[in-house]
């Protein structure tokens, strides 16, 4: 009898903790990217939601927005598991102007934002190292590399980017 109400009781919050829309609620910005058709100048962003389902419960999910001044989008780096199933490379790049969607119905928190000069002068460091990234093509939940490897590796190749991701960036010291 305790057995089977654990067992619901367990069920019961996996169940909650998923999502019903985030089909819809991921595409939706969360409005707190600068707004790139408003302003000109160059623009690096780093942002973290909840990971899907359960495991936001312990982790984060984290990417890598640019945009190069006078840019009327974002250029988003992002690692992601499911894309070396299907056999393609873990980390994806697309163009949008809303690099702050949800993430699987959890909304994003901005971690980092450099506008101007400095992300100017960063970007073309960041789009370098981006394309030496090592793991590119890799994906392991734990210990790594994951979707927190990345933007860690990121910012240690360019420590003046001053990038610190959440102690629940599991997967981050990976790149250490």
């Amino acid at each position: 009898m305790k057995k089977s109400i654990l067992l619901l009781l367990l069920v019961s919050l996996l169940a909650a903790c998923s999502n019903s829309n985030w089909r819809t609620a991921s595409r939706k910005p969360a409005g707190i990217a600068v707004d790139p058709t408003k302003y000109k100048e160059a623009v690096i962003e780093v942002y973290a939601a909840d990971a899907f389902s359960w495991r936001g419960w312990f982790a984060v999910h984290t990417w890598i927005a640019v945009k190069p001044q006078n840019a009327a989008e974002y250029t988003v780096f992002e690692v992601v598991g499911w894309r070396v199933k299907s056999g393609l490379p873990a980390l994806r790049e697309y163009k949008t102007a809303t690099p702050d969607r949800y993430w699987y119905g959890a909304k994003p928190e901005k971690l980092l934002s450099v506008q101007g000069d400095k992300a100017n002068r960063l970007i073309p460091q960041i789009f370098d190292a981006i394309a030496r990234y090592p793991w590119a093509n890799e994906y392991t939940l734990f210990p790594g590399p994951n979707s927190n490897t990345f933007p860690q590796w990121v910012g240690l190749q360019i420590p003046e980017l001053g990038l610190e991701l959440p102690f629940r960036a599991l997967g981050s010291r990976y790149a250490n």
